[in-house]
């Protein structure tokens, strides 16, 4: 098997984008596909695959409905810098700071599904966000 050299122009690069900002990111862009009547995962896709993120896609469309249907009402977004309840909570659910039983009251089944869904989604970001800019795991 023959490799050829990596030159300098073929190096990605990382490009840092806070897990946080990210998911408020998909948290506002699911959301206002929703209220619109939108297909949410192509415009999740749009979001992510600039960043050849796009695997992500399905992980946080899951995460986003089980959410919504954990708290038995739309999923609140804000605008700008300023996070609602809704968002610090997912941000908080998805970096381990808050633990589901504190903040969502739900049936046991629905609890496991978030669960499973927060679990996924971890995964991917690490997997997806680790990589370098421009590669496809």
């Amino acid at each position: 098997m023959m490799h050829s050299a990596i030159t300098p122009a073929a190096t990605a690069t990382r490009r840092q984008v806070s897990p946080s900002a990210l998911v408020t990111s998909v948290a506002r862009r699911w959301r206002a596909a929703r209220d619109h009547g939108l297909p949410a995962q192509a415009r999740l896709y749009a979001l992510l695959s600039p960043r050849h993120w796009e695997m992500m896609t399905p992980a946080f469309d899951s995460l986003m409905a089980l959410c919504e249907s954990a708290l038995s009402r739309p999923f609140a977004t804000g605008t700008g810098r300023n996070l609602t309840r809704d968002e610090a909570m997912l941000i908080g659910l998805l970096d381990g700071s808050v633990p589901q039983d504190d903040c969502i009251d739900c049936p046991a089944g629905t609890a496991r599904a978030l669960d499973s869904a927060i679990r996924s989604t971890r995964i991917m970001m690490v997997l997806m966000m680790s990589g370098p800019v421009g590669t496809r795991l």
